[in-house]
């Protein structure tokens, strides 16, 4: 998820919206242009095996997505958060799995169909574990900053459009 941090923003927002009502406008549309941006990024340096996987990564207002989990734990209040949502492999993929046996756990065996379309059944398998591939947190930490700055640069232009004695 996408989140600019600031020590006192409750206060900090609360004051802003009495001397300039457009600044939280023009942060809510920062926010979505970075949470839609770094979605790409993302998108763009995910593993392709299908192409489902990347395919799945999007931005979204998390207002609009209730009860889904995106991508990090942090929650929030903030009505105008976005966030990235992505299948739920993602954190298979972005931080790998170890070796690992799978057991049947409500019949005797396990069925799969194999590469040529057999029906396979076996009462365990070993999963040799998943190399991490990790595409999600670097690409964030990579722009963290450029969306930090477009946030405060959206609050600084609202702040001195009613400096300038443009009103809200």
């Amino acid at each position: 998820m996408v989140k600019a941090k600031f020590e006192g923003r409750e206060k900090l927002t609360r004051k802003l919206q009495k001397l300039v009502p457009e600044a939280e406008k023009e942060y809510a549309k920062a926010i979505e242009t970075g949470a839609r941006e770094l979605a790409g990024a993302i998108a763009a340096r995910a593993p392709r095996d299908s192409g489902e996987y990347a395919a799945s990564i999007e931005a979204d207002k998390l207002s609009s997505r209730p009860g889904k989990s995106q991508i990090g734990i942090q929650q929030t209040k903030d009505p105008n958060a976005w966030g990235v949502f992505a299948n739920y492999i993602w954190r298979f993929i972005e931080y790998g799995t170890r070796a690992h046996v799978i057991k049947a756990k409500n019949a005797s065996r396990l069925l799969w169909r194999n590469e040529t379309g057999d029906t396979v059944a076996a009462a365990r398998v070993s999963h040799p574990g998943q190399a991490a591939q990790p595409h999600i947190f670097p690409t964030y930490r990579a722009m963290r900053k450029r969306i930090r700055s477009r946030v405060t640069r959206a609050i600084n232009k609202a702040v001195r459009k009613v400096a300038a004695g443009g009103g809200p």
